[in-house]
């Protein structure tokens, strides 16, 4: 892994040092500020890149193409919403996804299936231990993001999302975010009428290198990226952890995501 990684600045693979232990302290600070950490380098850039590069010609051929409209809840609707609620308002997402059975002998399956990723995530989300899924499309999925191309805003469904950054674009592609825009008793729908019209001025923006690694609490933190301009895709890698092993989509889950069941 020191090939891949830089295990002087974040020691992963000494989780009985107190160097690791530094590092996870200062994660769940940053987590609980910021709603997020950001490790800069963790994988090193040149790799990073040449991961990216190594999979320009599979998201040409290969790749699926996930395109939908949707609100910030990716709901149908809400039931104490009108349908013409500003909180709905509907926006475009588009981007193409290679699965983790076409990933194969990248750095980010080698690094997905590492224990020590997970037991730190775990220990930065104060969490016994997580766990990669059963699946084999969903663990790994890695996105690109072509002119153009966007996710929108959204509230993520999961507790937290983990990604890497394997390449920049040229223009755009900036992680933009308003931390704890709702809470768990409070869905702030007049809040977020206000950030989907442009008024919220806590909403932040966060341009990000390749080989940085994102731990993002995305459940109450709408967020989006901005629109990709320039020839240069971004290129950036989804890694899906649970509390439980043995996890797995079901086949019609898939089939939305992805396009096929297997």
């Amino acid at each position: 892994m020191r090939d891949m990684l830089d295990l002087t600045a974040y020691p992963l693979d000494r989780p009985d040092s107190p160097e690791w232990q530094a590092l996870v302290t200062r994660c769940q600070a940053d987590l609980a500020r910021d709603g997020m950490f950001n490790l800069p380098g963790f994988m090193n850039s040149d790799v990073a890149q040449a991961a990216a590069q190594m999979l320009a010609a599979k998201f040409e051929s290969e790749s699926f193409r996930h395109e939908r409209e949707h609100n910030i809840y990716f709901l149908k609707s809400i039931p104490e919403l009108p349908e013409d609620h500003p909180a709905l308002t509907r926006f475009q997402t588009s981007n193409n996804t290679l699965c983790e059975d076409q990933l194969q002998e990248t750095p980010m399956v080698r690094l997905y299936h590492w224990e020590p990723f997970a037991q730190f995530l775990a220990a930065t989300m104060e969490m016994p231990a997580l766990f990669p899924m059963d699946d084999p499309l969903s663990g790994v999925n890695t996105m690109s993001y072509r002119e153009g191309q966007a996710l929108n805003w959204h509230f993520d469904r999961s507790e937290f999302t983990t990604t890497l950054l394997l390449q920049a674009p040229e223009q755009g592609g900036e992680f933009i975010y308003r931390t704890d825009l709702r809470s768990e008793t409070d869905p702030n729908y007049a809040g977020v009428a206000r950030l989907l019209r442009g008024e919220d001025p806590e909403v932040r923006s966060l341009d990000v290198t390749p080989g940085t690694l994102n731990v993002f609490r995305g459940k109450n933190t709408p967020h989006r990226v901005g629109n990709v301009r320039g020839d240069r895709a971004r290129v950036i890698s989804v890694f899906s952890f649970y509390d439980r092993p043995g996890v797995a989509f079901t086949e019609q889950e898939r089939l939305g995501f992805y396009g096929r069941a297997g």
